[in-house]
């Protein structure tokens, strides 16, 4: 059985991170009843499309019941009222105020449900001087501080890259989701049973990712650097050019690790050299030992010196662009990529989530794609007023 099968959550979610919050309780069984504005989540309109529907949307809206309301209504604050009493936790990510403009603050929405555990994802958070600013995910990046670390080391006449997807919102979601499950379980349990409030940014869920930084900073003002494809704390670890115009990724940090990666490359004397003797001595003299495993893999395809180094028990991968992702043993081996009968697309490849339950499959979590915009209204509203209709939720 999925592990959240019987939680029931309500999304007033748009664009990525409340609802990849509520994607992720979804695929782990809760039943997500998402609300929609009677046109559609503007998501529906972003990126690459097929028979006229978003791609990303089939794996962005999987698992949950889509209906349509008009919030600005009163018949629609009325319907998202009487969700908000059938649920256990609700996940929004209006701006702050927004849901008390509507007349659908957590005050109100507790009148009517008590437990109610209400997840809150913003840009900057419910309070404090910026909470009234828009924001979407680059900012968060920016803010947060990654933006400044993805920079090439001494570069500064091109701007620094993000990392290619929309990791803020995606960060905040997955916070937002853990504190969910979270409230819920502490609910349960306590006397009381009320429900609470919770506050994700995607500022703050950023800026938690920022390892030793602001430890290093308040004891000594360092303010870390952008390093490229290396770590600044950890040696030999970067990407280094093949023959055949591919990079490789390898990972030598370990003392143990790094013997055997100069002894696959040829320079078994480098792991006797009293520089390199610790990570903190290879950290600090990392540059020569660079040059040498570039050297190496220039003379040979991606592919060869993955295959070689991975013998020898080196850490190391070439970068997988998502052909590679989708055609790879591994990948398919763990059903990581899925193939999923999508009504609105045909046959679309899914990726499936990412946990692993005993005696649960990937393709049990994958129960259906994401739905027509509105597709559950009657199912949904008949079940709040206690009628049978084919397809209710769970």
């Amino acid at each position: 059985m999925l592990p959240l099968k019987g939680l029931k959550v309500l999304e007033l979610g748009h664009y990525i991170a409340a609802p990849f919050a509520t994607r992720l309780l979804a695929d782990l069984g809760a039943t997500v009843v998402k609300v929609e504005p009677p046109e559609g989540d503007p998501h529906r309109g972003w990126g690459s499309k097929h028979n006229g529907h978003s791609v990303w949307f089939s794996v962005h809206g999987r698992n949950k019941h889509s209906v349509t309301l008009d919030l600005k209504s009163a018949e629609g604050k009325e319907k998202a009222l009487k969700l908000a009493a059938w649920a256990d936790a609700l996940v929004e990510n209006f701006r702050p105020g927004q849901l008390e403009r509507l007349g659908l603050g957590p005050e109100r929405l507790h009148e009517v449900n008590p437990r109610l555990v209400i997840a809150r994802v913003s840009g900057y958070g419910q309070d404090g001087p910026y909470r009234d600013r828009p924001a979407f995910g680059a900012i968060g990046e920016a803010m947060g501080g990654l933006r400044h670390l993805t920079a090439h080391p001494g570069q500064t006449d091109l701007p620094p890259p993000r990392c290619g997807i929309s990791i803020s919102d995606d960060l905040a979601g997955m916070y937002a989701a853990m504190a969910v499950v979270s409230a819920c379980w502490g609910r349960d349990r306590d006397p009381d049973g009320k429900g609470t409030v919770i506050d994700v940014d995607l500022v703050s869920s950023v800026f938690s990712l920022m390892e030793g930084m602001l430890p290093e900073y308040g004891l000594f003002g360092w303010v870390r650097q952008p390093a490229g494809a290396a770590i600044p704390t950890a040696a030999p670890t970067n990407t280094y050019p093949c023959a055949d115009g591919k990079w490789l990724c390898v990972a030598g940090n370990s003392d143990l690790i790094f013997r055997r990666l100069m002894a696959a490359i040829g320079r078994p004397e480098l792991a006797e050299d009293p520089r390199f003797a610790t990570n903190a001595d290879r950290c600090a003299n990392v540059a020569e030992l660079d040059t040498a495993i570039a050297e190496w893999t220039r003379g040979r395809t991606a592919a060869e010196a993955e295959a070689i180094l991975q013998r020898a028990e080196v850490p190391c991968s070439r970068l997988y662009d998502i052909r590679d992702c989708a055609e790879d043993p591994h990948f398919r081996a763990r059903d990581l990529v899925m193939e999923v009968e999508d009504p609105l697309l045909g046959r679309v490849l899914h990726p499936a989530p990412p946990f692993r339950f005993q005696g649960v499959t990937p393709r049990e979590m994958v129960r259906w794609p994401g739905p027509a915009a509105g597709q559950h209204n009657e199912a949904v509203f008949r079940e709040l007023l206690g009628e049978d209709a084919p397809g209710r939720p769970e």
